[in-house]
């Protein structure tokens, strides 16, 4: 299982060498995530609508190994925007990746923009 995450790594945007063309806007559900597919990596990407903000994430949940967060709930965790995973609720920070449960390790999180109502993921590679 653990080759499943060696593909996720976080990338900043000082690493982004790649913007990927995600999908329009318009196809991702406001407060909430959807999954789209970057070579062999499934990414969560949310539209945090509540705070005017968009985050992309690996999708696996680490805890169980299933490709799962981008159904997660969303929310905040004093001041810090979140993913609970939907099947064990374990949190991780969208900003960072870090597990706010604090018993897992960090997800790996992607830089995201918009530009002409067009979603774009942040990739080092």
């Amino acid at each position: 299982m653990e080759e499943i995450l060696d593909i996720y790594r976080t990338t900043t945007t000082e690493d982004v060498k790649i913007w990927f063309e995600a999908a329009k806007v318009s196809d991702f559900p406001k407060n909430g995530g959807a999954c789209i597919k970057y070579k062999e990596k499934q990414i969560a990407i949310f539209n945090f609508e509540r705070k005017n903000k968009w985050y992309a994430c690996q999708n696996v949940c680490p805890h169980k190994m299933e490709m799962v967060l981008s159904r997660g709930m969303i929310g905040d965790q004093n001041g810090i925007p979140k993913v609970a995973c939907p099947m064990h609720k374990k949190t991780f920070s969208l900003e960072n990746g870090e597990n706010l449960n604090g018993d897992l390790d960090a997800i790996a999180t992607y830089p995201v923009k918009i530009e002409n109502d067009v979603v774009y993921i942040g990739f080092s590679e």
